[in-house]
């Protein structure tokens, strides 16, 4: 399984349940995968392209659900939500309707092709629709579980899915909404999600050298989010929370609402993207230094804010 991409992983998933269940439709806008040509040529009574028209894919979805179908509607991760924002919200949210928008290139997954590939702020802008569900795949074994809870649950779901091949070694539960990676580390606590909670382990083991003991915890159910992510916060000393999205409205700020309205007082670091836009090229690494989510970056800021709390 560490072999294979996390959508890959998802679709194969997902071709697997369409067979048993004649129900399972999936709607692609104009995409391409090597799982998404099985699903085409093993079960064509199944698959619908819709081709550039991610607004019409949504209503079709919403129509089809209606009739006693489950639609799973695919495509890049920003043409899934926000071309499609007031379907989504009319169409799905408004009717709570079951169907699953699966986005693929979370962050910054698609690092060369500029702003308008970058999945920056779906977090913010789908949270905020009643009735929506939100899920962000770490790993390609947790991508195929998510096949299987979108499948099993009722209303709108919104799966947020990168390109990468990780794999985080452990048997887990994946209907809890997060994963608690290291229970031992008690100075800090790193409450990451999606592409940068192997980059969170990362940050681990380089603190370690500095003798500061942390520990890693993957929120994965965005929303609605888990009840034991309280009780993650309540345990810890200082939290830091890590994304590949924009700080405003990310899981920083669902940490921070969460303290806020539990009268939680805990030293509190987001890291994230800035408020603004990139154009710049070279990778997703070259992203991550431009906006202070490189390894060293993290490193250094997180020893200073550390040494800032001792004065």
């Amino acid at each position: 399984m560490n072999e294979i991409a996390m959508r890959d992983a998802f679709l194969e998933k997902l071709c697997n349940l369409a067979e048993e269940d004649r129900r399972v439709i999936l709607i692609s806008a104009d995409f391409g995968a090597p799982s998404l040509d099985k699903f085409r040529r093993n079960l064509p009574g199944q698959f619908i392209s819709v081709g550039i028209a991610e607004q019409n894919m949504i209503s079709l979805a919403a129509g089809l659900a209606l009739a006693g179908k489950i639609p799973f509607c695919y495509a890049i991760l920003p043409f899934v939500t926000l071309r499609c924002l007031e379907q989504i919200k009319v169409d799905l949210c408004s009717m709570n309707l079951p169907v699953t928008l699966v986005g693929v290139g979370a962050g910054y997954a698609y690092d060369d092709s500029g702003p308008t590939h970058h999945g920056l702020e779906d977090i913010a802008v789908m949270r905020g629709l009643p009735n929506m569900a939100i899920m962000n795949a770490s790993d390609s074994i947790m991508a195929t579980s998510l096949a299987e809870i979108a499948y099993a649950s009722p209303g709108p779901k919104y799966i947020r899915l990168d390109r990468t091949k990780d794999k985080i070694d452990g048997s887990w539960d994946f209907t809890l909404g997060l994963r608690n990676l290291d229970s031992i580390g008690n100075d800090v606590t790193i409450i990451a999600t999606g592409y940068m909670v192997s980059k969170a382990l990362r940050v681990v083991e380089s603190l370690a050298n500095h003798q500061v003991d942390a520990r890693v915890v993957d929120l994965y159910r965005i929303k609605p989010v888990s009840e034991l992510l309280l009780e993650q916060i309540e345990s810890a000393q200082r939290i830091v929370t890590l994304e590949e999205h924009f700080l405003n409205g990310g899981i920083g700020s669902i940490v921070a609402e969460i303290m806020v309205d539990n009268n939680i007082q805990r030293p509190l670091k987001r890291f994230g993207v800035t408020d603004r836009y990139s154009f710049k090229y070279g990778g997703r690494e070259a992203l991550h230094r431009e906006c202070g989510l490189d390894l060293e970056s993290l490193e250094k800021e997180i020893l200073e804010w550390l040494e800032q709390l001792k004065r």
